[in-house]
């Protein structure tokens, strides 16, 4: 059996494919995150001796798995 031909692709557009090309490449990094509205970022106080923490450890976790 032969083996068929193969085809040969030409860009015709140069202009088009450049940007598509550079559109891919700037947005590969992009990351979308989506953060729940109601989730406590900011602690609770304590009523303890010394001072408050200023973030509640759900932020803290968050940032770090962002990290």
């Amino acid at each position: 059996m032969n083996k068929p031909a193969s085809k040969i692709y030409r860009t015709t557009n140069w202009s088009s494919y450049m940007s598509s090309i550079l559109r891919r490449l700037i947005n590969r990094g992009n990351i979308s995150i989506w953060f729940d509205p109601k989730t406590q970022w900011y602690a609770q106080s304590q009523g303890k001796q010394g001072r408050n923490q200023t973030y509640s450890d759900t932020a803290i976790q968050c940032c770090l798995m962002i990290k």
